[in-house]
């Protein structure tokens, strides 16, 4: 494994005329290196996959006190980013349709500002991973989906590059949506900790909405700058496009499973209950039955 790594290493060229943006290439966590986010998520996969068998003979932990603070800081973090990324790009005077990104926006002193927020979107990829930890913890494995999981793992390497390579430019768009996405969402996650409001939360199922549509919102803003040819590297375009089509399909299938057929529609999760009754009945029939013939 260890060869492996070196050997890709080796094919990363890191030079002083690579096309790594020379102000980030060393930050926290970018390191002119993916190892550690490599590492990172190496950790988080092997987590998901023996967490529950760790849980399996365990009480579920009572962590209601540290969700409530965990969620109202993402949400803080959260609102932060969404603000300073607009105050940001409204200073550099970047226009929705096409946010360029040269050699020259890397001299424009006015681009730290963003990507220094930008950073702190990247390294929130990373501590987010604390979702999926906390719902093993607490054994609700149902919502440890490979939806949730390839999502967690793709976003923190997606923005090591785009940190390391293009941190300005059109990589202000998605993130500055997905903040606002974030607000909402780490909101309703940090009330639902509280028991007074348990059962009380109806907008569950629009947060995978809104999510949907931030994923189309940016899907369409990403193929218009290829479009209309807008001076920031194809490559960026091309990967964010691809990977916001991902991301449309499979939240579009996790909502017609969860809340159209599934367990999440009232009207599903009574068909569900009542075909698992029904093959509770089954099974006793048939353990009945062959009770009777043995005596």
């Amino acid at each position: 494994m260890a060869n492996v790594i070196q050997a890709l290493m080796q094919k990363i060229d890191y030079t002083e005329d690579s096309l790594t943006d020379p102000r980030t290439k060393d930050w926290f966590l970018i390191e002119n290196n993916p190892l550690k986010v490599w590492c990172l998520t190496a950790s988080y996969i092997l987590f998901v996959i023996y967490g529950p068998k760790y849980m399996q003979n365990r009480k579920a932990y009572d962590l209601r006190i540290f969700m409530i603070v965990y969620n109202l800081a993402m949400v803080v973090l959260s609102l932060y980013m969404f603000i300073e990324i607009i105050l940001s790009t409204q200073s550099l005077g970047y226009r929705v349709v096409c946010a360029p990104y040269t050699k020259l926006s890397i001299q424009n002193p006015k681009e730290m500002r963003l990507a220094k927020v930008l950073w702190w979107y990247f390294f929130s990829k990373a501590v987010e991973l604390m979702d999926t930890v906390l719902m093993i913890l607490r054994k609700k494995h149902d919502q440890v989906s490979f939806l949730h999981v390839f999502h967690h793992a793709t976003m923190l390497n997606i923005w090591w590059w785009v940190m390391m390579f293009i941190p300005g430019g059109l990589s202000w768009f998605g993130a500055c949506l997905n903040c606002f996405i974030h607000i909402v969402m780490y909101t309703y996650y940090g009330l639902s900790a509280v028991p007074s409001l348990k059962g009380k939360l109806w907008w569950k199922k629009y947060i995978t909405k809104l999510q949907l549509i931030q994923f189309c919102i940016t899907f369409g803003h990403s193929a218009n700058s290829i479009r209309v040819q807008c001076d920031f590297p194809r490559w960026g375009q091309y990967l964010l496009t691809g990977y916001m089509i991902i991301m449309v399909i499979l939240f579009s299938n996790f909502y017609i499973q969860a809340y159209i057929k599934g367990r999440r529609n009232p009207k599903g999760q009574q068909e569900h209950s009542q075909k698992k009754q029904k093959k509770k009945n089954v099974q006793n029939g048939n353990i009945n039955g062959t009770i009777k013939k043995t005596h």
